[in-house]
């Protein structure tokens, strides 16, 4: 992986077999970030799995042939200490077709290329609201502990 930065904003470039979400909890904890916004994403997956939130859980969508990732967004918060990202994408597939979601795990084909802009002195929560069985953003979890 590459990365650079300017201020608070960040350039990475993701390498062919890279897991997404471990690179990128590796880059939280080596940049100390805990409060980010993933502005963008652009590349490809080898393979991804997308779910789709029925209520309850998620529902997964296995993709298993390389698609060209035309959309990623979220977020990086902390969970228990740790880095916690949340994303969100779109990817076309050999036929053109799009295939989307709560993005659930992924392996970069090529390259994948990132935009962020982290928030520092700011720390993002994700805590469980119990309501809706998921974890949500709280911007300023120090305000109710």
């Amino acid at each position: 992986m590459q990365a650079i930065h300017e201020g608070t904003e960040w350039v990475l470039r993701l390498d062919d077999g890279q897991d997404l979400f471990e690179t990128l909890t590796a880059f939280a904890e080596r940049e100390k970030v805990t409060a980010a916004a993933v502005l963008f994403g652009i590349g490809m997956f080898r393979k991804a799995s997308f779910g789709y939130w029925d209520g309850k859980q998620y529902q997964p969508h296995e993709l298993t042939v390389p698609h060209e990732v035309v959309a990623l967004h979220g977020t990086i918060a902390r969970l228990e200490g740790a880095p916690s990202i949340h994303l969100h994408g779109a990817v076309a597939g050999p036929d053109h077709h799009l295939v989307g979601g709560h993005l659930l795990r992924a392996t970069v084909a090529v390259l994948q290329e990132l935009v962020l802009t982290t928030f520092p002195g700011r720390t993002f929560g994700r805590p469980l609201v119990e309501s809706w069985g998921l974890r949500m953003l709280d911007l300023e979890p120090e305000a109710h502990p």
